[in-house]
């Protein structure tokens, strides 16, 4: 038998981890609290609501087809990811109503509070399942066979199924609970992209100027940052000029600018908003930083 290694070891503890937190929130809050939610979790609401059937047990039924019908256009490891994602969170979801947590957080005074928690442990724990390559099954089949068979973005796959089966919760919420609602999803959505993508965001800097090598020297000099020079073709002269490529800490964007305006006012800079940046200087071997520039020696 091909040995399992430590990396798919941890993406299965992590899902399971990332299953456990979105059931609880599930279980803790939604349940309680009359939140509705999209997806399979949002039908298996609905069928909890009208025939008491528990959660765990109607999401396992639900997602053995779905996993059928997605069997074909998932490879091997995303299959089993999502069958052991499946089978986390249908026990989990009748795990955590034995448990006296449950009955003890109550917060049924403050639909609010109950929205944004939530949403932060729901888009936690969906975040950590999709950040480790699984998926809770459900309406993820749903948009992969949609994107290879017809071309549908999975986000607006998803985004489709979930508004149908929100507007579906109407018929046993009120307005005022599927407002609250939508104000978790929101916040779901947030969470949940923050915890994928990575919480460390950053800033890149395109610079063009003629005085690019003077700008480079600076960077290096004063913020201990490297860079990159990008070939650039200028779109009404066609002269091709060095474009200056820069990642450096939200902190640090006024310094920099400053930097630049110091060696050339009429500098042309975009700034990009980067989800994440990995390794030196940003995960590792992070430099000494000071008030405004490093020091000089």
């Amino acid at each position: 038998m091909k040995k399992i290694s430590s990396k798919t070891i941890v993406d299965l503890i992590m899902i399971t981890l990332g299953c456990a937190i979105y059931g609880l929130s599930l279980d803790m809050i939604s349940v309680p609290n009359k939140l509705a939610d999209g997806g399979i979790s949002g039908i298996t609401l609905i069928i909890r609501h009208f025939w008491g059937i528990n959660m765990g047990i109607s999401t396992l039924v639900l997602n053995i087809p779905l996993i059928i019908l997605g069997y074909k256009f998932m490879g091997k490891r995303l299959l089993a990811y999502t069958i052991w994602g499946t089978l986390c969170l249908s026990f989990f979801l009748s795990f955590w109503r034995d448990i006296p947590l449950i009955a003890n957080f109550n917060l049924e005074h403050d639909l609010f509070l109950s929205a944004v928690l939530a949403g932060v442990l729901s888009g936690f724990g969906l975040g950590l399942v999709f950040r480790y390559k699984g998926t809770t099954g459900g309406t993820d089949i749903i948009a992969r066979i949609f994107q290879i068979k017809l071309g549908i973005s999975s986000g607006k796959t998803l985004l489709a199924c979930d508004a149908l089966v929100l507007i579906a919760s109407l018929s046993y919420l009120d307005i005022k609970h599927m407002m609250y609602t939508l104000f978790a999803s929101y916040i779901l959505a947030k969470v949940m992209d923050t915890v994928q993508e990575g919480a460390y965001t950053a800033r890149g800097l395109l610079i063009i100027s003629d005085k690019y090598e003077e700008i480079g020297h600076m960077i290096d000099k004063k913020l201990e940052r490297g860079f990159t020079y990008l070939e650039g073709l200028g779109g009404y002269k066609k002269d091709y000029r060095p474009v200056l490529y820069v990642v450096v800490a939200p902190r640090e964007i006024v310094t920099i600018k400053n930097l630049i305006e110091e060696i050339d006012p009429n500098a042309f800079v975009t700034v990009i908003e980067v989800h994440e940046a990995l390794g030196e200087g940003f995960t590792y071997k992070q430099k000494k930083r000071y008030l405004f520039h490093r020091k000089n020696r």
